[in-house]
């Protein structure tokens, strides 16, 4: 399959492309949330100094959300909505 192929099968609309990123959101966030807490712990009671003295939380957390944010999920996202959309549609007919 070439590059517009691809392109125009995993194309979506960019209302339903912010719904998949919201959705992609808050699932990194759910499975994230021990990083979070100890990022927040951390920073907790400090200003200028969460900086330097939280960055290992601040990394770890980085890291775990990447996992769960990045554009390979998003694409995987979006092939699963048309693959859904393609499989209602065929419902209908």
């Amino acid at each position: 399959m070439g590059y517009v192929e691809q392109a125009r099968e995993n194309h979506v609309k960019k209302k339903v492309e912010e719904a998949l990123r919201s959705k992609m959101k808050q699932k990194a966030l759910k499975e994230c949330d021990r990083y979070t807490t100890k990022y927040a712990e951390c920073a907790t009671g400090r200003t200028i100094s969460v900086v330097w003295q939280c960055r290992k939380q601040a990394k770890e957390l980085n890291e775990c959300l990447h996992q769960y944010t990045n554009d390979s999920v998003l694409e995987e996202l979006k092939k699963a909505y048309m693959r859904q959309q393609n499989e209602q549609g065929s419902l209908r007919v």
